[in-house]
């Protein structure tokens, strides 16, 4: 390992085309894609579902639109790092078969050169990745440099995810050029490990260097001759386009907190089938009475605390959007009569119903 081997710093070529602009909607969100794929990396190194359920409920069932908040995909990173160890970042990296990232993985196998697929999964990182992470791509010559840095979290976060990111270009280069695309090269903005012998194994060389000003892999001429061809420009225009219609479309996914009251709110309106109003929302969110109570601990509320703000907020909207009278808009939020409702809108606004309707409007 030699520290000392001069690097040239790592900025973003001459795009051939305008960078897309990330939507401010994506800031500070990643896939749910490239979440799910961490979360069978926590399952599969034996971290308990309770401790990542604060975000493996964000994550089920999402589609390629959907982003969850990147301060929980860290904390997940940082819950991964703590149960794995060294090297769990290019478990998720295996885990990682092409389309596990849907569009952004065809960008980069189905580009003419490996150089091309680079600019274009750098341009489109967004669809996967929190649009403060980047990707530059360096030709010199026979060289090929792709650096990958961004904004960081913490050192043991960050450790995970550089070697994560790499091994997953790696990846992707060897399933375009095949044996060609071999790094001579690999940089690491992270500290020295006490032994790197596994990313040798992992990157099949041993110029690893360490402390660098970005996370770096270099090739040499991984598009000469006689490596595997699979680029296809029609597909990998068509790629472009698609990815881009994602990042326009893509929406942050709703909060545990968010799923939570949109259930109530169907409890509250149709009444508990049984039980009482928390024991219906625990059953068809699929947990106990006592798990709920105990997520709702983590979020900072209670039930009886979130059954009132429900009901705060929702009055409030029927009354100023709607002729309802009151009587109807109790039973839509589950008071016995509308003298309860009253009651409890006393309490909120110091205004009956009535009143505040017509305060409101006039």
């Amino acid at each position: 390992m030699d520290n000392a081997t001069p690097m040239p710093r790592v900025t973003p070529q001459c795009w051939s085309e305008p960078i897309p602009q990330p939507p401010t909607a994506l800031a500070d969100t990643v896939s749910a894609r490239l979440t799910t794929l961490v979360l069978d990396v926590a399952a599969r190194v034996g971290v308990s579902p309770h401790e990542t359920a604060f975000i493996s409920d964000l994550a089920a069932g999402q589609d390629n639109l959907d982003r969850v908040p990147t301060s929980a995909q860290h904390r997940l990173w940082e819950i991964l790092h703590a149960s794995g160890g060294p090297g769990v970042g290019l478990q998720a990296a295996r885990l990682a078969d092409v389309g596990r990232l849907h569009v952004w993985d065809y960008l980069l196998t189905s580009a003419p050169t490996l150089a091309e697929g680079f600019v274009d999964a750098a341009q489109y990182l967004s669809t996967v990745a929190d649009p403060a992470l980047v990707l530059s791509v360096m030709p010199d010559g026979p060289r090929l440099t792709v650096g990958y840095y961004g904004a960081r979290y913490s050192e043991a976060v960050d450790w995970e995810i550089s070697e994560f990111a790499l091994a997953l270009l790696l990846r992707r280069a060897r399933e375009a050029r095949g044996a060609a695309a071999i790094p001579v090269r690999v940089g690491f903005a992270h500290r020295p490990p006490k032994r790197h012998g596994y990313l040798v194994d992992e990157f099949g060389t041993g110029n690893i260097h360490f402390d660098q000003d970005a996370d770096t892999l270099t090739f040499l001429d991984p598009d000469r001759s006689g490596s595997t061809q699979s680029g296809d420009p029609e597909l990998s225009r068509i790629m472009r386009v698609y990815a881009r219609s994602i990042m326009d479309t893509a929406r942050p996914a709703r909060s545990w907190l968010e799923n939570f009251r949109e259930v109530l709110l169907t409890v509250l309106s149709t009444g508990p089938a049984t039980g009482t109003i928390l024991d219906e929302v625990a059953q068809r969110l699929s947990m106990s009475s006592r798990t709920l109570q105990r997520r709702l601990a983590e979020q900072g509320t209670s039930g009886r605390a979130e059954i009132e703000a429900v009901r705060h907020e929702r009055a409030v909207r029927l009354l100023l959007d709607t002729e309802l009278p009151v009587g109807s808009i109790a039973g839509q939020l589950g008071y016995s009569d509308h003298r309860a409702m009253g009651r409890a809108f006393r309490r909120w606004t110091g205004q009956t119903p009535d009143a505040y309707r017509k305060c409101a409007r006039n």
